[in-house]
């Protein structure tokens, strides 16, 4: 009994002291996201840092300080887990950036957006894996077989949202910012897909069907994902204009708010959609819905919550790669053939250059033949930018990989350490030296008066502005339906064959003001809510809006 008790004390004290490290992690951890942001701060005006860069930098120089105090037996503070990155850290990135998203230009460019997202990113996954099938053989680099070579083309064929985010700004290029970052959420779930497929599917006996049931799994996974997505956010809308929560509390506004935007990512993930499509469309109909029906107190503290909530999750995801980079134990497996490590992480970088060279230029070049208007076509200049801002990997390409070659985090083959060391190389380098040469690149290629000429966007306001009042009579530059009720006559359909774009929005406005908005609110449908600043601004409102 003395030596079962006596054990019983050394675990406890083995558990205390575990927990009280973790502790300690966790406050050095935090300690080092405020110098991130301290840090940043301070380089706001630098012309080539950004805050992704100085996370990465600072994850860095805070690894070889671990690995030089422990003994060289460890450089970070945490153990990389692929479920704190997908259900954790993703999904208020993703749902920010639809939230705040300039709706008229991204749908404006949807076609050409899913023509990059899917069909781009399946021609840069071949290339990448046959590339790697040819090259990665003939190099002895351990025990990889055919699924492994394919996930790595899943792998490297994903574009960094994250990563995007942080180089360019939506309000300075309009345009190029809803390309890159469409086409980055729609390649985010087309990898996934291809990524879950490589692991599921028998490689051994892959058949053409089994082909058409890839293609096919994908159309189901994007239209089920996009309308769970938006279910979410006109449910979110309907309960909110119904109930008035802010009669007597916004907290409760801003709860449902952020609580139903995860439930749709978590809704997603149960019945196996795409969480990054679902949330990011979720995003896009709270931010046209539901986030008008809101008092104007709770419309300022969603914009900033959301917005600080992806801010914090994207430079914690920077700060661990960076330490994660000087990892020992993969780095043990290659030290006897450093050559071996450079030789395949310059590989994959050139693959994933040529990989997406061979899609942005051809299909940017197709996408131009369906526009008539000039100001409305890819310039050669806008797919030089298209096609460097997307040659970045990050966050996701390190989640994929530790999801194929560890387990928990750990590895013990040569070939999957090598396949690790060679995505944090990839990463680090495109990251960094990428994301430093992408400011100057775009003030180069795009000066800035003839840049903010051609993607000057005429969108109403949207939640990340507030230069106009919230509640005001601002309109969009689209003209009113005819009063007749005509749709058809000679001149609508002159201007339908000759701006698609423009006359699909005027009639989607149509249907919206007519059906939608008097159902879930939206500007110009807000609630009447006594005693709130809804009321006292309702004289602003036009009135065409008052009236319904």
């Amino acid at each position: 009994m003395g030596v079962d008790l006596g054990l019983l004390i050394n675990s406890t004290r083995v558990l205390a002291t575990s927990e009280y490290d973790s502790v300690v992690n966790m406050n050095l951890f935090v300690a080092l996201l405020c110098a991130c942001i301290v840090i940043g701060h301070l380089l706001e005006e630098s012309r080539w840092m950004n805050e992704s860069i100085t996370a990465l930098v600072i994850g860095l120089c805070t690894g070889a300080i671990i690995l030089f105090t422990s003994g060289g037996t460890n450089s970070h503070l945490f153990v990389f887990s692929e479920d704190l990155f997908f259900i954790y850290l993703l999904p208020p990135i993703i749902f920010n950036a639809g939230f705040q998203v300039k709706k008229k230009q991204f749908f404006r460019n949807f076609m050409t957006i899913v023509l990059f997202g899917a069909v781009g990113t399946a021609i840069s996954f071949t290339i990448i894996s046959f590339g790697a099938i040819h090259i990665f053989r003939r190099m002895n680099l351990g025990s990889l077989d055919l699924g492994d070579f394919l996930a790595i083309g899943a792998i490297f064929s994903a574009t960094d949202s994250v990563c995007t985010l942080q180089v360019l700004n939506q309000d300075e290029t309009p345009l190029l910012y809803s390309l890159v970052f469409g086409e980055g959420v729609v390649n985010d779930a087309t990898s996934v897909v291809i990524f879950n497929a490589v692991q599921n599917f028998d490689l051994s006996r892959f058949t053409t069907s089994d082909a058409f049931n890839l293609v096919g799994n994908f159309f189901y996974l994007f239209a089920t994902s996009t309308f769970l997505g938006a279910g979410a956010g006109l449910l979110s809308a309907y309960v909110i204009k119904r109930l008035y929560f802010g009669r007597h509390s916004t907290d409760r506004e801003v709860a449902i708010m952020i609580l139903m935007a995860y439930l749709s990512y978590m809704l997603a993930e149960l019945f196996y959609l795409s969480g990054i499509l679902t949330v990011f469309f979720c995003g896009i109909v709270m931010s046209h819905y539901t986030w008008h029906n809101v008092t104007e107190k709770s419309r300022v503290t969603t914009k900033h919550t959301f917005a600080t909530l992806s801010f914090i999750s994207e430079l914690f995801i920077f700060l661990y790669v960076g330490m994660d980079a000087l990892d020992i134990e993969k780095w043990s497996f290659v030290k006897d053939s450093p050559g071996n490590s450079v030789g395949v992480s310059s590989i994959l970088l050139g693959l994933v250059m040529i990989g997406r060279g061979c899609f942005v230029f051809p299909l940017s070049y197709l996408s131009n033949l369906t526009k008539k208007n000039k100001n409305e076509k890819i310039t050669g200049a806008q797919q030089v930018l298209i096609w460097w801002a997307g040659l970045m990997r990050g966050a996701v390409s390190m989640a994929l990989a530790y999801n194929q070659f560890t387990r928990a985090g750990h590895t013990k083959l040569r070939g999957n350490a090598i396949m690790i060391t060679s995505t944090i190389t990839v990463v680090l380098f495109s990251t960094v030296v990428f994301g430093l040469m992408t400011k100057p690149l775009v003030r180069l290629l795009l000066p800035s008066s003839k840049n903010m000429y051609r993607t000057a966007s005429f969108e109403p306001t949207s939640p990340k502005s507030f230069i106009v009042p919230l509640l005001g009579n601002e309109r969009d530059t689209e003209p009113e339906p005819a009063q007749n009720g005509s749709l058809f006559c000679p001149s609508s359909l002159r201007v339908l064959l000759s701006k698609p774009s423009f006359t699909v929005h005027y009639y989607w406005r149509m249907f919206d003001d007519a059906f939608m908005r008097p159902v879930f609110g939206g500007r110009g449908f807000v609630p009447y809510i006594p005693g709130t600043p809804t009321e006292q601004s309702i004289h602003n409102l036009t009135p065409k809006e008052v009236d319904n």
